[in-house]
């Protein structure tokens, strides 16, 4: 396992390529927040985790648990999920956004798909983070001011 490096791994050099060139600009493994996340854009407020689907025990066709030492795998497997929960949720309260990518998601049929969508979601959540909400004034249904003649000078000159 120590040849097992967890910064640059392919999954992640394909998701920090495709948004480089798509104009994010992002710092990788920061240190300051809690996880490391792979990928911080902080312009966004916006983690992305890059995780493996072995290694954080995702539920698709690619995760597999090994047959040897069950019991090892099975709760190193648990405290990797449990883990991550907690990062996220910590994360949450400092007012951060989270995007988990899998590794199964970057596959070559569906890696397209998959890097649009982050892209689009890295727009919304800035436009909605930024967006200026206006209040929609009460319109009065009183209109004194206008018919009031003390007010109007050309009414005055007339009488």
């Amino acid at each position: 396992m120590a040849s097992i490096h967890s910064r640059n791994t392919k999954p992640e050099m394909i998701v920090r390529r495709y948004l480089w060139h798509a104009g994010f600009r992002y710092r990788i493994n920061l240190k300051r927040l809690p996880g490391h996340p792979d990928v911080v854009l902080r312009k966004y407020r916006t983690c992305i985790f890059i995780n493996g689907c072995f290694w954080h025990g995702h539920e698709c066709d690619d995760f597999r648990r090994p047959h040897t030492n069950v019991s090892f795998w099975n709760n190193k497997i648990l405290r990797n999920k449990q883990r991550d929960i907690e990062v996220q949720q910590r994360l949450a309260i400092m007012g951060w956004h989270c995007i988990v990518i899998w590794e199964c998601e970057l596959k070559s049929s569906i890696k397209e798909q998959t890097l649009k969508s982050l892209a689009y979601t890295l727009n919304h959540i800035y436009l909605k983070d930024h967006s200026f909400s206006y209040t929609k004034l009460e319109e009065e249904t009183d209109n004194s001011f206008a018919a009031d003649s003390n007010l109007c000078p050309t009414k005055n000159l007339e009488e």
